[in-house]
């Protein structure tokens, strides 16, 4: 779509005397407060905007601020120790890697710490029902012509990491002529309109949002971007709602070592309490996430290292009237001689009776990687308002047993990004709600739709009620025996069914 419509700007001159229209419009008064673009923070999603932003030809002349609360100096200096995980981690689909290397951040990504696995396990809890997702079973022509990308479900990778990426790409772009202020250890204090009188050059800033630092800093805003999480200050100071709901569930992460160095297959199964998934990370070692009842989450973060490293085998070979009758007891503080030679004899027997494929056992956990975090569903009543727009947590937040919250935002930075260039090439001003309208329609069905299937089946696997596992268990088998609606469900999954790179892609 770009190319095309740079193709419309068939001479120079014409592209040149439109981008000096542009300028002149979009030409500030005091250049130490005004900003073409201010992005409230810097977490994964406002630094990848900055990053799309400034690497972006078409908008390399913007004024950018980053700002965030947090010290990014620790992130900025990260390299990879080894076998050190850390336990806060992402499943980066094709689609996003995709949009991070158009960008140029998968350049500073630390070779094998993205680590691409091509083979799912999902099964069912209760009724052991399950289905097998492998990417290399998609036709070439149905995915991506890159081979990596073809092959692989998602990517693992640290949050740590892909932002110190994120940030080494500003600095690059930044030494590349970027106009980027990176503004950290700052928090906003308020967000307000300030009246003003026109400028000596003519341009009225009485409607552009001023956010005021603690530091008592003042900047203005042409468009402003909440990128500041699920209680988003930049949301309420547009009067935007967000609806939805609080889980009666956390999830409960953590770095496990297993006695395995198979890296290339992701392992989910959904309890009657919840979904526990282990995701490979190389190596031999994988990150978990295990949403449970909350009670049985503060158990999880208190027992001894050896008991969880057990109870986690138990969730993924026991049935759950085993893992009931551990967490009463463990619950009671009716310690067990030996959980390990409890898990073991009742793994023995059930696998003398059956032959399912189970994931590699754990061995270890390292050290202080548990914690927990409270499930939320949260959608705003809409993404954008006048010189106001909002990406990633800010906009939405779903629960994590797809693993696709993280890739929501990414898709809602490309979005953004697309819609900034239109304007900038048609002259408009890049805070008007009726260009970022353009925004709102491409991600709010598109989101609603991957949140609702995340709650749908959240609600569906959190049952052991019999008629509802048996029409599950159909479901699930059939499924599995269909191999063209698992290929039209893992390209969706993967984000190469829509990646919103038709105009980026072509610069």
């Amino acid at each position: 779509m770009l190319s095309r419509l740079l193709s419309s700007v068939s001479k120079t001159a014409k592209f040149n005397t439109l981008t000096r229209l542009y300028r002149k419009y979009s030409t500030v008064v005091n250049p130490n407060n005004a900003y073409d673009v201010v992005i409230v923070g810097g977490g994964v999603a406002g630094t990848a905007l900055a990053c799309s932003i400034a690497s972006n030809p078409l908008l390399k002349d913007q004024r950018i601020a980053l700002i965030e609360a947090m010290d990014l100096t620790n992130t900025l200096q990260w390299s990879p120790q080894q076998d050190i995980y850390s336990n806060r981690t992402v499943s980066l689909t094709p689609g996003s890697m995709a949009f991070l290397k158009r960008i140029g951040a998968t350049h500073h990504l630390s070779p094998g710490r993205a680590n691409p696995y091509t083979d799912m396990q999902v099964w069912d809890g209760v009724t052991g029902a399950r289905i097998h997702f492998d990417a290399t079973s998609l036709n070439p022509h149905d995915a991506s012509n890159d081979v990596e990308s073809r092959n692989t479900i998602a990517y693992m990778i640290e949050n740590t990491h892909l932002q110190h990426a994120l940030l080494k790409r500003l600095e690059q772009c930044r030494a590349e002529g970027a106009q980027v202020d990176i503004l950290q250890r700052a928090r906003v204090s308020t967000i307000e309109k300030e009246p003003m009188s026109d400028t000596d050059d003519g341009l009225d800033l009485s409607d552009w949002p001023v956010v005021h630092l603690e530091n008592k800093t003042k900047l203005h805003a042409r468009l402003l971007i909440g990128a500041d999480g699920i209680n988003s200050p930049v949301r309420k100071f547009a009067c935007i709602e967000s609806l939805g709901w609080d889980y009666d569930a956390h999830g409960v992460v953590a770095t496990l070592k297993l006695d395995s160095l198979d890296h290339q297959t992701a392992w989910q199964r959904f309890l009657p309490t919840g979904p526990i998934a282990m995701l490979p990370m190389g190596e031999g070692y994988a990150s978990m996430v295990w949403s449970t009842k909350p009670h049985l989450a503060k158990l999880l973060k208190t027992i001894s290292e050896e008991d969880f490293v057990q109870l986690v085998n138990a969730a993924f070979r026991l049935s759950h009237v085993d893992l009931d009758y551990f967490y009463k007891q463990l619950d009671n503080d009716k310690a067990f001689p030996s959980l390990a030679s409890e898990v073991a004899w009742r793994d023995d027997v059930i696998n003398k009776s059956t032959n399912e494929i189970l994931p590699p056992k754990v061995v270890q956990i390292q050290q202080a990687s548990r914690a927990s975090f409270p499930l939320k569903l949260r959608n705003s009543e809409r993404y954008i308002s006048d010189r106001v727009a909002l990406v990633g947590d800010a906009a939405h937040t779903t629960h994590p047993l797809a693993g696709q919250g993280l890739n929501q935002g990414l898709l809602d930075v490309e979005s953004l990004t697309n819609v900034l260039v239109q304007g900038t090439l048609e002259g408009q001003d890049i805070g008007n709600i009726n260009l970022l309208r353009g925004y709102a329609s491409d991600r709010y069905i598109r989101n609603i739709v991957m949140i609702s299937a995340c709650d749908k089946m959240h609600r569906l696997f959190g049952t052991d009620a019999a008629p509802i596992a048996w029409l599950r268990s159909f479901g699930l088998s059939t499924l599995n025996n269909l191999d063209s609606v698992k290929s039209e469900i893992m390209k969706y999954a993967m984000g190469v069914e829509y990646t919103g790179a038709t105009s980026s892609s072509s610069q």
